[in-house]
């Protein structure tokens, strides 16, 4: 039986999930339940306690992950897109002629983009251009269109892998700094009994959760969408190579 491409990412998403929710059962059972509005340690209380470098850490890690969910869901549609055109680019070889196939294709497919480009080649195979062998030629255009789809696809990536690979030093600067300042504050007032410590310090680890909270997410989304574009890019690739050989025959009968 074939394993579905998308579930070594979609196993670890409900490992997290349950990891999370096993979490926070133990925690609802060993410590007391505190109304969100009145406890001193939650998300608002270091949000209103927080000075402007912690609060700019904050939403520059809602950011990222905003922006890292945003372009994991536009990725996922796009390569879904092109693999329903790769399936419907089989209907191109049964056709009569290479313009009729052409036009079978979806006009927004990438497959129709480099047939396209393969017609185009061979009309511009004129003047200065028509000192390249026309095999060469055809397989530059092509490989041009097969390039240009390639690039496409790789957009959007690098910011997952740059969210994945600093969001949790982001949120450990925020820690940092929370420290810094809780013991600021322990040092002035004198008191460093546990419940003056526990909140300010709870407050600021919690920058370091949030940091890796924002992290995972996009470092699996990364790994899950390179190989999905790698399957893609196949099909392409694979189209490509058909084309040329079928177009390079029609131009030579």
């Amino acid at each position: 039986m074939k394993i579905p491409k998308s579930l070594p990412f979609i196993a670890s998403s409900l490992a997290v999930v349950l990891l999370c929710t096993s979490f926070g059962a133990l925690a609802q059972a060993t410590v007391p339940v505190v109304p969100l509005e009145n406890s001193p340690y939650g998300l608002a209380a270091l949000w209103n306690g927080s000075d402007l470098v912690a609060r700019t850490v904050l939403v520059l890690l809602l950011i990222m992950s905003a922006g890292s969910w945003y372009i994991t869901v536009v990725k996922v549609l796009e390569q879904s897109k092109m693999l329903r055109h790769a399936k419907a680019s089989q209907a191109f070889w049964s056709a009569a002629t290479v313009e009729a196939g052409t036009q079978a294709l979806a006009a927004d497919s990438a497959f129709r983009f480099m047939a396209d480009a393969a017609h185009n080649a061979v009309q511009k195979h004129d003047g200065l251009m028509g000192h390249i062998p026309v095999n060469d030629w055809l397989a530059m255009g092509i490989q041009r269109a097969v390039d240009r789809i390639n690039s496409n696809a790789q957009q959007g990536l690098a910011f997952l892998a740059t969210v994945g690979s600093i969001s949790p030093f982001v949120g450990l600067f925020g820690t940092v700094w929370g420290i810094y300042h809780a013991l600021t504050a322990i040092g002035i007032s004198g008191q460093a009994s546990i419940d003056k410590v526990a909140g300010p310090v709870g407050e600021a680890l919690i920058m370091t959760a949030i940091g890796l909270a924002v992290a995972v997410p996009a470092v699996l989304a990364y790994n899950w969408l390179v190989r999905r574009n790698k399957a893609v890019m196949d099909e392409v690739r694979a189209f490509g190579s058909d084309l040329h050989a079928v177009v390079l025959g029609t131009i030579k009968a």
